[in-house]
């Protein structure tokens, strides 16, 4: 039996993906599988798709 696929919603932070079997990037590539994956929200990360912490030093919130 497999893990849920959970997503965690980070309050001024990324989204928190745990146990997520496929990533399909921008280019058709697959992601390798990690058993936890931080997404970029903000769409301020120099890494897009995933968090580099730059919505911290812009500020950036979610309200």
């Amino acid at each position: 039996m497999s893990e849920e696929t959970l997503i965690e919603v980070r309050k001024d932070g990324p989204l928190v993906v745990k146990n997520l079997k496929t990533l399909i990037l921008p280019d058709g590539t697959e992601a390798e599988e990690k058993s936890m994956t931080a997404l970029c929200r903000c769409g301020l990360s120099a890494n897009k798709p995933y968090c580099d912490g730059s919505h911290k030093s812009q500020g950036w919130t979610d309200d």
